[in-house]
């Protein structure tokens, strides 16, 4: 299991679209992905559930992943919410 505490760094947050990008590219891994924002967690692969989490800009969530490719996973996926893809 791999996590990570990090700022969200998009200029609009996790907004409609790219939420989906985000779920997107975390369905493209087998392990699970979990996003925790204060004390709520969401599976990181469910537009639903990363829409209801509502991230803004600079506020900090925890990513943990957890599988196979969990390492890569977290890695790329931090990249993405911290505007650097």
């Amino acid at each position: 299991m791999q996590e990570r505490k990090l700022v969200v760094n998009l200029e609009n947050g996790l907004e409609a679209r790219i939420a989906t990008k985000f779920v997107q590219m975390a369905s493209s891994f087998n392990s699970e992905i979990t996003i925790v924002k204060q004390e709520k967690s969401v599976i990181g692969k469910s537009i639903m559930g990363v829409m209801a989490l509502a991230v803004r800009k600079g506020e900090r969530i925890t990513l943990i992943t957890d599988g196979n490719d969990e390492q890569e996973a977290i890695e790329r996926l931090e990249n993405f919410l911290s505007n650097r893809l």
